[in-house]
Order: C-alpha cells, then structure tokens, then sequence
C-alpha cells in the first residue's frame, strides 16, 4: 500500500474521529456526571450545524464566527433544560434508577419536539455550503483545507476540554460530582449547578460539533439520530462517563469507519453496530471504563 493510499484513508479518518471525540466527550459528561443518556443528544448537533448554514448562506456569518456564537447558546438551551425538566425529574423520582428511566423517556420526547421544530423552521432539504474548499497537497494525496482546519480545530477544543475538566477547580467539582454525588455535596459542591452544568457543557460541545460537521459533509433536519448513535457507541468504547476515553474512543471509531469505507461504503454504520455489540458482550466497560 503506497502512501498516498494510507493518508487518503487515515486523514479522512481522523476527521471523523475528532468529530465524533467531540459529540461522544458531551454525551460522556451529560451521562456520566448527570445519569442523562440524552437521546436527543445529536437534535444539538443538527441545531448547530443549520444554523451555522442558515448564518453563512443567509448573513454571510464566518462559520467560526458562528461557532463562537452557537456553542454558548447551546449551552445555554441545555443549562435552561436541565434546570426545568430534568431537575424536576430528579427531584421527583425516588430513586436514581428511576430517574435514569425517566430521563430517557424525556431525552425521547425532547428529541422528536426539537427535530420537528427543525423541519418546520427548514425543511426535510440536504443542505451545504462551500467554505476552505480549495485543495491542500499532503504526502502527494489532496484533502480540503475545510477538513484539515476542521480536524485540527476538533483536537484543539477536545484537548482544551480536557485540561478544563483535568486542571480547573470547576473541573474537579464535575469529577467529584461523578465519582460520589452526596459526597461532594457534603464537601461544599452545589450538585444541582453541576449537573445543569455538566448537561450544558455536552449541549455546547454538540453544537460545536456540528457547526464543524457543516463544514465538511451536508447537513439536514434528521441528521441528529444518526450521530446520537454513533456518540453511544463511542461512549461504550471509551468507556462510560470517560472523558479521556470517550476522546480516544472517537479517533478509534473514526479509524474503523475510514478503513471499512474504503472496503464498502455502505458497511461503515453496520461496522459500528457489529462494534457496540461485540463490546457489550466482551469488554462493557469499554477501554478505560472502570
């Protein structure tokens, strides 16, 4: 295999990896610190990639202009969720395993209310936009400038995610709250804040996953359940509630799905089913799962 072959299939890969560490790093801490597994997880990614569409297309708006303005949003609708719906939910339920239920079932409504919200406000259309499109030669093979930005850009916001998580007195808080939630209630930490927090976070970082997506791939008003799936599996890889995992865990996934699409385009979604399922009955703990 020449060079040139093996970029073509590990830069494309990489790209999808580092989408997917983003969109698998939210659902991580929406599950892992606050026992959402948020079904309606890829409608934020759906939401951030046609806005940025509906900006660029309509405004003119710089797609990382729009990034900077639609992850903070999303941040915003999902602290805003939590803290009316899911706090609710939590406080009403009188056990944890009835809440993780519960909270399903919304993350289930939440979904088809805010994807059909979408296909009102744009349409069932396949939607895109040209953007650093022109070609970059790397090694001999050609990539989009839009993919390779796109890719480092993934890294950098997944790397900074981490430290934040890793460093921060706010980071620590979200640890806590995830290893013993009464305990770090006991040491000072305001649980409810960090769980509105903690789902705010993986709603921004959705977001931000999806205005990247934009970039580089077309967007339309279904294309959020696709990637909540693919988000559970990396989160299973990596590990559930590892943020650490869920990161490397995406870059595996993303390896996997370039090298099966050289193969068989179409097999790349039933290679990831096959995955999940085989983790479930070997490994369910993932990679770095405990």
């Amino acid at each position: 295999m020449t060079t040139v072959r093996i970029l073509e299939i590990v830069i494309p890969g990489l790209l999808l990896g580092g989408l997917y560490a983003l969109i698998a790093m939210g659902l991580s801490l929406q599950y892992g610190v606050a026992r959402i597994l948020n079904f309606s997880h890829g409608e934020f990614i759906m939401l951030g990639a046609l806005t940025t569409w509906t900006l660029f297309t309509a405004l003119g708006v710089n797609p990382f202009l729009a990034l900077a303005m639609c992850g903070p949003a999303a941040f915003v609708i999902g602290f805003f969720i939590h803290r009316t719906l899911y706090k609710r939910l939590l406080i009403s339920s009188p056990s944890p395993a009835v809440f993780e239920s519960s909270s399903m079932l919304a993350s289930f409504g939440l979904m088809f209310v805010i994807q059909n919200i979408a296909l009102l406000a744009w349409g069932p259309e396949i939607r895109g936009y040209s953007y650093l499109s022109i070609p970059v030669n790397l090694g001999g093979a050609l990539f989009g400038a839009n993919r390779l930005v796109t890719l480092g850009v993934a890294i950098v916001i997944g790397m900074t995610f981490y430290l934040f998580i890793s460093l921060t007195r706010t980071g620590k808080a979200i640890r806590a709250a995830a290893q013993d939630p009464a305990a770090a209630g006991l040491m000072g930490v305001n649980i409810n804040s960090v769980l509105a927090l903690c789902f705010g976070l993986g709603a921004g970082l959705a977001s931000v996953a999806g205005m990247l997506i934009s970039m580089c791939y077309p967007v339309h008003a279904v294309m959020g359940r696709e990637y909540t799936i693919i988000a559970i599996i990396v989160v299973v890889l990596g590990g559930l509630g590892s943020i650490p995992g869920s990161f490397i865990g995406g870059f595996l996934l993303g390896l996997i799905g370039s090298i099966v699409t050289q193969i068989e385009p179409g097999l790349a979604l039933v290679a990831y089913y096959a995955i999940f399922v085989l983790l479930l009955l070997i490994k369910p703990t993932g990679l770095m799962g405990k």
